[in-house]
């Protein structure tokens, strides 16, 4: 590959990543918006190439789950014209599983999100900090 190849590929790949970058964000401002509680996103690409980022994100309900869901389609697609892939257990609403290709949402009940613990799963991915996240919760030790 020539040189000025090598340098396009590489322009091409840091832009899709920063449009990735923008879409999970813009997911979890959602989620929060809707009222969804640890909202996290995480940085997946040093760990497989088949998407770049998670946005996790806990609801207390089926029906805020389904809001939460809803938001965040209209969002990507209001800001970014970014439609989803496919979508998995809108249904049932335990966890719901939103693909937008580089991005993959999922929007858990409290239980289910401890039960599959994605974050512990995927432990050596990078949390990725955005306006709006709540601050980490920090347990101190009884004296």
């Amino acid at each position: 590959m020539a040189t000025s190849e090598v340098g396009r590929s590489q322009n091409s790949a840091t832009a899709s990543s920063t449009a990735s970058l923008e879409l999970a964000l813009a997911a979890a401002r959602a989620a929060q918006d809707s009222r969804g509680r640890d909202v996290v996103v995480l940085d997946m690409r040093e760990l497989t190439p088949i998407f770049d980022y998670f946005v996790v994100a806990t609801g207390t309900s089926q029906r805020q789950l389904r809001a939460m869901s809803d938001e965040i389609d209209h969002a990507l697609a209001a800001q970014f014209n970014e439609h989803q892939m496919r979508t998995e257990g809108y249904t049932n609403t335990r966890w719901i599983l939103l693909d937008y290709g580089d991005v993959v949402i999922h929007l858990f009940d409290g239980d289910t999100r401890k039960y599959y613990a994605l974050e512990d799963l995927w432990g050596g991915a990078k949390r990725v900090p955005f306006e709006g996240a709540e601050p980490a919760t920090v347990q101190l030790k009884p004296r």
